[in-house]
This record gives C-alpha cells, sequence and structure tokens, in this order.
C-alpha cells in the first residue's frame, strides 16, 4: 500500500528540486536581514535543505515495504501494546517542531506486527507535515488495515514549539489525542486497560 506519496520525478528534476530548496532557504535569510555569504552562514542552505528533506521523508515511503513482510500469522487475541514511542515532527502551520510519545495497541484477530516495525511505521507518518489530529488518525488506520485486528488505540501526547516558542508561549502546554478503532471505541473494558497499561511507569 502506497502512502500518500510525492508525484514521481526523474533524477534530474530531482536535482533541480535540491537547488532548488537551498536558494529558496537562501532568498529566506536574506529577507530575514542576513548575509548568506557570511562565513555561519555559507553552508546553512545546504544543511536545511537536507534536515527537511529528512523530516519529510515519510512522503516517499511505502507502508508494504516498511512492513516488509514483517506481518506473522499468530494464535493470540490478547492486546499488544508498544508505547513511549519518542515522535517528531513538524506542525504544517508553522514549520515548527511538535515531539512527544505516541502509545500503540491493538487486539489482533489472527495477525501480529513484527514489534520493531510499530515505531518504524510511526516514523513514515510523523516525518511528513502533520498535525497531531491527523498523525494519530493515520497510525491507527494504517495497522487496521494492514492486519485487520479487532480493533486498534492510538494516543499521541506531544508538546508544539508553535505553542511554546510564538503565539500563546505556553510553555508547560501539552496535547493529548487520540484514535479508537474497533473493539477500543466499542468496548469500554479493552479501553480502559489499554488506557490504565499506558499509564503504568515500565
Amino acid at each position: 500500500m502506497k502512502t500518500d506519496p510525492l508525484p514521481g520525478i526523474e533524477e534530474k528534476e530531482a536535482a533541480i528540486g535540491r537547488d532548488a530548496l537551498e536558494e529558496a532557504v537562501r532568498r529566506t535569510l536574506l529577507e530575514l536581514g542576513e548575509n548568506p555569504e557570511r562565513e555561519g552562514l555559507l553552508k546553512t542552505p545546504e544543511r536545511v535543505a537536507k534536515s527537511l528533506r529528512f523530516l519529510t521523508s515519510g512522503y516517499h515511503q511505502d507502508v508494504a515495504k516498511v512492513l516488509n513482510g514483517a506481518v506473522y500469522s499468530v494464535a493470540y487475541d490478547e492486546m499488544v501494546i508498544v508505547k513511549d514511542i519518542e515522535i517528531f515532527s513538524l506542525c504544517e502551520h508553522h514549520l515548527l517542531p511538535f515531539f512527544g510519545r505516541c502509545h500503540v495497541a491493538y487486539v489482533p484477530t489472527e495477525k501480529v506486527i513484527g514489534l520493531s516495525k510499530v515505531p518504524r511505521l510511526v516514523d513514515v507518518f510523523a516525518r511528513r507535515l502533520q498535525i497531531q489530529e491527523r498523525l494519530t488518525t493515520q497510525i491507527a488506520e494504517t495497522i487496521m488495515e494492514a492486519i485487520k485486528p479487532q480493533g486498534v488505540g492510538v494516543i499521541i501526547e506531544a508538546r508544539h514549539l508553535c505553542m511554546i516558542m510564538r503565539g500563546v508561549e505556553k510553555q508547560n502546554s501539552v496535547a493529548v489525542t487520540s484514535a479508537m478503532l474497533g473493539i477500543f471505541r466499542d468496548c469500554d473494558q479493552t479501553r480502559a486497560e489499554f488506557l490504565r497499561l499506558v499509564r503504568e511507569k515500565s
């Protein structure tokens, strides 16, 4: 399953795109009143362009390739939780980072995902321009589609620099979002178990 890729581009066009991104950073420095030719900024356009490509690399990743066959048939129907997954993403409104923890749970029907693939799946969607609400939903819906479990629960707790460094400037604010699908939405007991296990210290 392909995950919202950018349109395919040839090598030559990719090279032009890279130069264009660096030039855009250079123009931004000029607009800010800086001198991009001074020593400390000479390589800044190149560094920023490289950084942005890494932080948005999820656009070019394929979920099927990320899972890489790590979906297994197992006779197990209890909850699987991978919690405290570090996430880093960019707010699409201000291009400022938000970061925190992601907790993912599902109750299998017939298949499970290799544990290390869950954080990789989170990164596919976190490494894009995002809002936290959509990121939470995308992770849950992708797992639901990939292995058809009885249900999926995802919780993200994150700090947003667009709220800390600017705007309302609230240093201790934390945004919490959740997506509950299947049995996690329909069964109070399952949802309560997930929330309890997330709160417990490892």
